[in-house]
């Protein structure tokens, strides 16, 4: 069974790709055989639709498309913003992207059942994610949502990761569509994800006067981290992967890494899709230069 990892950055982290896709093709044998680049998902700047982080990105849309065509790789658009309201949905240059990626290979990760009915009816070829911005952190309300034919993936609350005998005990049908996402940083007994979410949405929607949502988890000044997502007691390793979760007939894996940089990107790739010994060559073909003083 073959793993497929949902990598971030469409649009930030172009330049990124331009790189690493065709490393990852020409040197095949650097990398797990059990996985595959199932899509790369993010949203342009300026989007209204956009959800779950704020992205900067300059780069020309019909040049994403382009490279994803180029590599096979499913293009997924980020319109989880929750707060949509019905004028939104003419906004020209969300409904300019959808025209330019719609294709039956690319996907819509959504939350606003509004902006779904209008996708579905507007760009009828696109498949569609149930976005982890809905926080589904009940399991019987999140197997009502594996059951919406609308979705071909739900991204449950990364809490849900462990619940191993209540996802195990899931239809095949249903565990093909269940998308973990598995490097999350955020503190597990958080209560205002959702608040979160909903202040980035409103961020997106070009509503600077609201106030600023300050986290108050436990570490939260310090950002991000890969190491203390690895501590996080819902992380997903790479050995889960291939040895419970592929076992239990889950397939599809999701890596957060919008708006944290490049760099700690290409320590997701490694760390989840490079064979150890080979990661110093990823590492060297990527961005080492024998004269390159970072300090």
């Amino acid at each position: 069974m073959i793993a497929f990892y949902h990598l971030p950055g469409l649009f930030e982290f172009y330049t990124f790709y331009e790189k690493f896709l065709p490393l990852y093709r020409r040197h095949r044998e650097w990398f797990y055989d059990w996985i595959e680049i199932g899509s790369i998902y993010g949203a342009p700047s300026g989007c209204f639709w956009a959800g779950g982080r704020v992205e900067e990105s300059d780069t020309d849309p019909r040049k994403v498309l382009a490279l994803t065509q180029q590599y096979g790789i499913s293009a997924r658009l980020t319109f989880s913003n929750s707060l949509l309201r019905q004028e939104h949905l003419s906004d020209p240059g969300c409904n300019s992207i959808c025209r330019i990626f719609h294709r039956k290979e690319n996907g819509i990760i959504i939350t606003s059942d509004l902006l779904l009915s209008y996708m579905r009816e507007k760009y009828p070829d696109y498949y569609y994610v149930s976005s982890t911005t809905k926080v589904l952190t009940d399991f019987e309300i999140f197997r009502k949502e594996l059951a919406r034919e609308e979705f071909r993936y739900v991204v449950p609350d990364f809490r849900l990761n462990k619940a191993i005998s209540q996802l195990n005990a899931l239809p095949p049908s249903q565990k093909g569509k269940v998308e973990f996402l598995c490097n999350e940083c955020c503190w597990i007994g958080c209560r205002d994800r959702k608040r979160c979410y909903e202040a980035v949405s409103l961020r997106n929607l070009g509503e600077e006067s609201v106030p600023t949502f300050h986290c108050s988890a436990p570490g939260a000044e310090r950002g991000y981290r890969f190491s203390s997502a690895m501590k996080n007691p819902a992380f997903i390793s790479a050995d889960d992967i291939r040895n419970t979760y592929l076992p239990m007939g889950f397939s599809n894996f999701k890596i957060e890494g919008r708006g944290l940089g490049s760099a700690l990107l290409l320590e997701f790739t490694l760390y989840y899709m490079t064979k150890p010994e080979d990661q110093i060559a990823v590492r060297e073909e990527m961005y080492l230069d024998n004269t390159l003083d970072l300090f």
